[in-house]
């Protein structure tokens, strides 16, 4: 089955996907910051460098089956300032509808983060559950968190799935009793022995083999803001991560640190005695959190670039298990 990716960043939607199956046909990017680590994972995908506002329905195949992608979030977050539709990243949520009607696959998958349910966002979401439904759609959406399905990372996202009303598929998303054991940071990043700190202004050190042959096991370097420290960061090995955010200033420590200690309302301070432990995950640490195989190479020449497209991505083994659930229900 083939699949457009919308939105596709460095591809954890699309490997989920591939790996479920499908065929990544066509995908569309406009951070031209990511491109080499699409092009190079998904040499096999053709790739349109453009925003999807000037994307032409000429350029796309006809026989696609699915569509897949999630619209930039940062309009909808809880952290930032909440313009929703109002803002033009929210808006290209209509652009993403646009695409849907002119090819009416068989299916689509949709993904935003929590803060797109509420309240204040509750007529522009329902809108565009509307618009889905008009557009011919049985439409399911539903909060999960990816900690429930398989991924060490606590990461609350809103999925939504369509199926075409003819096909008359009663959709339900897969139950995450089937993940019995929660996964840790133990499990995903234990074998990693350390890492070595970026450059120069967080320059990359390159693609060079480093600890252990993994890629990428570089962290960000520099201070940290009194946001950062207003809050704990360390969640310990027995644990899941905090969610891996986009910007590398915000990644969470590593867990060799002690938890971090409340000295006051919104303000937080490490532990002097372990002072040196204290660090943020590593590039390759993020993604293997964010379930990226380790042949899966990120480039870049800025280290926060990688922590960007690796924050921005849909964590692959929830897009794996969304990937077999549409496809067990499509056959």
């Amino acid at each position: 089955m083939r699949v457009l990716s919308l939105f596709a960043g460095c591809g954890g939607l699309d490997l989920g996907f591939k790996q479920a199956g499908f065929e990544i046909s066509v995908a569309n990017e406009y951070d031209k910051s990511i491109f080499e680590t699409f092009e190079k994972n998904f040499p096999k995908t053709k790739l349109i460098k453009k925003s999807i506002a000037k994307l032409e329905l000429s350029e796309l195949p006809k026989n696609i089956d699915g569509i897949i992608g999630g619209p930039p979030c940062q309009s909808w977050s809880e952290a930032g300032k909440q313009l929703g539709i109002n803002d033009d990243r929210g808006k290209l949520f209509h652009e993403y509808i646009r695409i849907l009607d002119g090819i009416k696959p068989k299916f689509f998958l949709a993904e935003n983060v929590s803060g797109i349910l509420h309240k204040k966002h509750s007529f522009a979401f329902e809108n565009i559950i509307k618009k889905f439904s008009e557009l011919g759609y049985i439409v399911k959406y539903q909060l999960l968190d990816a900690a429930d399905y398989g991924v060490p990372q606590n990461r609350k996202r809103v999925i939504i799935i369509g199926f075409k009303k003819s096909l008359k598929i009663d959709f339900q998303f897969p139950s995450s009793k089937i993940f019995k054991n929660p996964k840790t940071l133990n499990d995903a990043i234990a074998d990693i022995n350390f890492a070595i700190p970026a450059q120069e202004k967080n320059k990359t050190n390159g693609l060079l083999k480093k600890t252990n042959h993994i890629q990428n096991n570089e962290y960000m370097t520099g201070s940290f803001s009194t946001i950062y420290m207003s809050r704990n960061r360390v969640r310990s090995w027995d644990e899941p991560s905090f969610t891996i955010q986009a910007g590398g200033r915000h990644a969470p420590l590593h867990p060799d640190a002690p938890k971090m200690i409340k000295v006051g309302k919104d303000d937080m301070k490490f532990n002097e005695k372990y002072l040196k432990k204290y660090r943020r995950l590593s590039v390759r640490e993020c993604a293997r959190i964010q379930t990226f195989p380790d042949d899966f190479t990120f480039h870049y020449s800025n280290v926060s670039d990688g922590y960007k497209m690796i924050g921005n991505a849909v964590p692959v083994k929830l897009a794996n298990v969304l990937a077999k659930e549409i496809k067990r229900n499509l056959e």
